[in-house]
């Protein structure tokens, strides 16, 4: 029998970390609870806003979409799952030795990941956010789909979503420990940027709206505020986290032991 049949391609992988992904309990339960927090935050918020109740200035995406900030740890702990989970496992030692050069492996997984969650996302935010308005109607909140800036936060706070969660995923290879890789990305996302927010320095006023979890805030406004970063390079600066984590992770996976 030839050997062709047995060769490692592109393809090959990519399949199987899907298959990985879809074949652990974990996947629908992180992704499950993505989408009821979702829903379920902006419909309570729907329910029980009140115009001029001092809210009134908050962001309609943001304010229906509010769930994110439980979301985001949720989706990026599903990434290092994928990664650190592995590892923790033992998994890992068989994912390498069938394929030995080890990247292909690494970007599969991003690739996997970043197309499963940008879709649930962005169907969970296309749900939620009519199901909300529903019940904010005659609210000085109420809005349309097809209002200005409406959806495109709705697709920006999913590609914001998708890109933490391959951070997340890039940060499990780092560190190949479920807890600390945890521990690592809740401390970068919500705490780091708080802490150089602090600092009495103009450099590190300008730099916080960069941060990744500021960034995502910018993404999930239909219109962001002065003290923002534009859309744009909001979603440029998260592109370029990931990218940077991404890149870190594959130079120790080739040079360490597995």
């Amino acid at each position: 029998m030839s050997t062709l049949a047995y060769r490692v391609t592109p393809r090959g992988v990519l399949r199987s970390e899907w298959h990985k992904l879809w074949t652990v309990r974990s996947t629908w339960i992180t992704l499950a609870l993505t989408s009821v927090v979702t829903i379920g935050v902006g419909l309570l918020i729907g329910a029980t806003y009140k115009s001029g109740g001092g809210d009134g200035d908050v962001d309609t995406v943001l304010l229906v979409l509010l769930g994110m900030q439980f979301t985001q740890i949720i989706i990026g702990v599903l990434g290092i799952l994928l990664t650190a989970g592995e590892h923790s496992t033992g998994m890992i030692r068989s994912t390498m030795t069938a394929v030995p050069r080890r990247l292909p492996v690494l970007w599969s997984k991003a690739a996997v990941l970043g197309a499963v969650a940008f879709t649930v996302v962005l169907a969970t935010n296309f749900l939620t956010f009519p199901l909300a308005q529903t019940l904010l109607a005659g609210t000085d909140q109420a809005a349309s789909l097809t209002d200005p800036g409406i959806a495109r936060a709705l697709v920006g706070n999913a590609a914001g979503l998708t890109l933490l969660a391959v951070m997340a995923l890039g940060l499990g290879t780092l560190i190949r420990s479920v807890p600390g890789s945890i521990g690592a990305f809740i401390g970068g996302i919500l705490i780091l940027p708080e802490v150089v927010g602090a600092i009495p320095y103009d450099i590190a006023e300008d730099a916080v709206p960069y941060f990744p979890s500021k960034a995502l805030d910018s993404l999930t406004h239909a219109h962001p505020t002065a003290e923002m970063a534009s859309q744009g390079p909001a979603l440029l600066a998260l592109a370029l986290w990931t990218a940077a984590t991404l890149a870190v992770a594959a130079l120790l996976l080739k040079r360490r032991d597995v």
